[in-house]
């Protein structure tokens, strides 16, 4: 049994004007931490994340891993919208991640997710790690690290990557990111907001992360959870609050909640 991750990092998107500051960090943050773990763990940072890297890199973890093995894939960056044209969503929206070159090939959507995670071996686990977004509002939670000022949405409208309004060629534009995971079995997906919220990019202690990622690492070291299913109450403690209202997710069956955390 073998234990892959692929942690995913993107500030820079030329052209759109709206650069993050904190995801690099966040890719370096879960990449330390699941070193730590035993993961034999790859980075991919700003250039270097393409649509066409990105889909080799999730594609070749998938392809080659084997019954037992355990595979870890976070993204932080911006996530968009385009209209549905397969008919599979309700909200008539697919989802998708945005890579580095999204302006000239388009983002990642769902639905190309969905095709991956289905090349999967028998017995291969997975989990995603989403610190992107959607927007909405709520207002609880604790605020004590946050720096001063409003943060970022993590959220690239469609003008701001398509301002021509046509759709660039990407692949197939085939359901919605979580649709890529079974609903029962031993995949899990951990993810920033909801689908109609924002993941923000803000700063601790002077140093920018993504609010979803710093929790999510904090909540790991001090409540120390045993279960995916206890960690995700530990988030809770902290989002969603005033200043940043989002409220993180959890899919998967209630065995795979009950998963050890990257074991």
């Amino acid at each position: 049994m073998s234990k892959k991750a692929l942690c995913i990092g993107i500030n820079d998107y030329p052209g759109t004007d709206s650069d993050l500051s904190g995801c690099v960090n966040d890719a370096a943050d879960w990449a330390a931490e699941l070193g730590k773990r035993g993961y034999e763990v790859a980075r991919m940072l700003d250039k270097k994340a393409t649509h066409a890297a990105m889909t080799k890199a999730i594609g070749g973890l998938i392809k080659n891993a084997k019954s037992g093995d355990t595979l870890v894939i976070t993204y932080s960056g911006h996530g968009t919208w385009v209209p549905d044209s397969s008919g599979d969503e309700p909200d008539g929206r697919d989802e998708g991640l945005c890579p580095y070159d999204i302006g000239s090939v388009g983002p990642l959507l769902d639905d190309d997710i969905r095709a991956m995670f289905a090349k999967r071996g028998a017995g291969v686990r997975i989990i995603l790690i989403s610190d992107s977004c959607h927007s909405g509002t709520v207002t609880r939670g604790r605020e004590d690290d946050l720096d001063p000022g409003m943060p970022r949405a993590r959220f690239l409208p469609l003008e701001a990557w398509m301002p021509k309004g046509e759709l660039p060629r990407a692949s197939a534009r085939p359901a919605t990111l979580v649709s890529g995971l079974r609903r029962s079995g031993s995949d899990l997906l951990l993810a920033g907001c909801m689908d109609t919220e924002y993941s923000w990019d803000t700063s601790f202690q002077g140093r920018p992360n993504g609010a979803f990622t710093y929790y999510a690492l904090k909540s790991l070291r001090d409540a120390k959870p045993a279960t995916y299913g206890a960690w995700f109450n530990a988030i809770r403690a902290y989002l969603p609050s005033t200043k940043l209202p989002q409220s993180p997710q959890i899919l998967g069956s209630a065995v795979a909640q009950r998963f050890k955390v990257f074991e």
